[in-house]
């Protein structure tokens, strides 16, 4: 029988396979749910400082039939966190978030510390994948990076950072140099810890928010100074872009990652359309995770698969509420349809 990862990997080759894989990366897209927590009596926020934690917590989301992959962190706050932002951990039911900002405009970029991958959180994710190396085979290890948009933003206060993308051009280009540099040495020390994957995701950096130019000038280009500057040995590389792409499908087909992702609010008939050669994650719906039940799930699921996506996945991070028998009905609904 094939394991998750071979499955994985033949789906990256564009190979056939006997069903889609069904992932959650982790990082924004988080999978751990407060009815996974009970279920392997290990808890957040212990498990977003602790690697055994975070191992064994990334260990239930396969064990207890939610998905076919191990994925951490369980948030998007720590590169932000590394590089001086002040976060609050959250709790069983809301997730990490920045409650205090380091600079007040790009042009102080240069003041930023440096991620060291040795301390604080980034050694907890680092350790966390080399325990979940260590411990198993066969299901792929996904680390997870915020992408470069999202993190600038969460260095400094949203509303400015966009002003000064076009006001202070030039030092918001070198803001986003240092910043994409920073997550760079966090990607390679996780693939060097024993990821087979890394996933970005970067909500922030949306062609909504920013608009074709600046989608291009500053988005596409950051994410793909990110993905060159990895290793190429593993099994690939994940994007994740939130919101609508009609304006920006030319140019996010220009991201150099192996599987783009997308929300729920973009079809995945009209994806596959535009990215007609890519390969296309996603996307179940998390509201419909947390809020309807099985079938409807399942139904989504299908439908997912009937349009064209090559991996199943939820289209965003769950809802911590989500009830465990939904989360299961996408993987559930894979094998019945195998």
């Amino acid at each position: 029988m094939m394991t998750p990862k071979e499955r994985l990997q033949l789906v990256l080759e564009k190979k056939p396979v006997d069903r889609p894989p069904c992932i959650c990366p982790g990082g924004m897209m988080n999978m751990v749910t407060a009815g996974l927590m009970d279920a392997a009596n290990v808890y957040m926020p212990d498990a977003h400082t602790d690697a055994r934690k975070m191992a064994d917590l990334a260990k239930a989301v396969y064990e207890k039939d939610c998905f076919e992959n191990y994925g951490v962190p369980f948030c998007m706050t720590v590169e932000a966190e590394e590089m001086g932002a002040k976060v609050d951990f959250g709790s069983t039911v809301y997730e990490p978030h920045v409650v205090a900002y380091v600079i007040d405009t790009v042009c102080s970029w240069d003041k930023l510390p440096r991620l060291d991958c040795n301390n604080g959180r980034a050694k907890v994710v680092l350790d966390a994948i080399r325990i979940l190396r260590e411990e198993t085979e066969g299901v792929p290890i996904v680390g997870n990076l915020t992408g470069p948009i999202s993190t600038a933003s969460s260095i400094m206060e949203p509303v400015i950072f966009y002003k000064e993308l076009r006001k202070k051009n030039a030092d918001a280009h070198a803001y986003m140099e240092f910043v994409t540099d920073q997550l760079i040495a966090f990607g390679r020390a996780q693939i060097e810890a024993g990821a087979d994957v890394i996933a970005i995701s970067d909500p922030s950096g949306t062609g909504e928010i920013m608009g074709p130019q600046y989608f291009q000038e500053f988005a596409v280009t950051y994410l793909n100074k990110l993905l060159d500057g990895l290793q190429k040995e593993k099994l690939g590389t994940i994007v994740h872009i939130c919101g609508q792409m009609n304006p920006v499908y030319k140019e996010v087909n220009q991201v150099h990652s192996d599987i783009l992702s997308f929300d729920s609010v973009v079809p995945m008939r009209e994806a596959r359309q535009h990215l007609q050669e890519r390969i296309l994650m996603g996307n179940v719906s998390t509201y419909a995770l947390e809020f309807a039940d099985p079938e409807k799930v399942k139904a989504l699921t299908r439908n997912c698969m009937k349009n064209g996506s090559n991996i199943i996945s939820p289209a965003c991070g769950l809802g911590m509420k989500s009830p465990l028998v939904n989360v299961q009905a996408i993987l559930e609904c894979l094998k019945e349809e195998a």
